[in-house]
């Protein structure tokens, strides 16, 4: 089984852990990480949640995952782009956008430019059973239809002006 290691409300580490499916003990904290894979486009990969996932079943959704115990946020945004999508990116390629305190979690939010065809991905069997790139605009309808993992959308809300803001910077080059 997975451990997370535990850490306090000021991001330190207590040196004890949790199993993965373990609740949290109050005023603990646990590292996630989130990844934005943006193309050469400008659109944004999302991927769509098992419907037998127990939480957000069939939502769309961005890679991401917890952080395993003795695991840097970098090493777990890579490992789990490779585990959800096939994707190999190197951890130089990794952004960090910044950090969200979400609940029982701090979810650091890295963004990687990848140009790869949907049919090129691995999905991975029983978290994810289909992908799309989308734009921001469309991104944001689907937050308003209620189509996307609310701790996903609500991450967005809070990253998206860096994330446009890197998209831009992109364009101009």
């Amino acid at each position: 089984m997975e451990h997370c290691e535990l850490y306090t409300a000021s991001r330190k580490a207590t040196g004890k852990s949790i199993g993965r499916t373990e609740k949290i003990p109050k005023g603990m904290y646990v590292l996630v990480v989130g990844i934005w894979t943006i193309n050469s486009r400008g659109q944004l990969l999302l991927t769509y949640r098992h419907p037998q996932k127990p939480a957000w079943p069939s939502c769309w959704e961005n890679s991401g995952g917890a952080v395993q115990k003795g695991e840097t946020t970098l090493r777990a945004a890579r490992r789990e782009l490779r585990e959800e999508t096939g994707i190999d990116a190197p951890e130089n390629e990794f952004v960090l956008l910044g950090t969200v305190k979400e609940g029982s979690a701090f979810v650091d939010c890295f963004l990687v430019y990848k140009d790869i065809e949907l049919s090129e991905l691995v999905l991975q069997e029983g978290e994810t059973v289909d992908a799309r790139w989308a734009t921001p605009e469309e991104l944001e309808e689907l937050i308003q239809k209620g189509l996307v993992a609310g701790p996903v959308a609500q991450r967005w809300l809070q990253m998206k002006g860096q994330i446009i803001k890197e998209i831009e910077k992109r364009r101009t080059r």
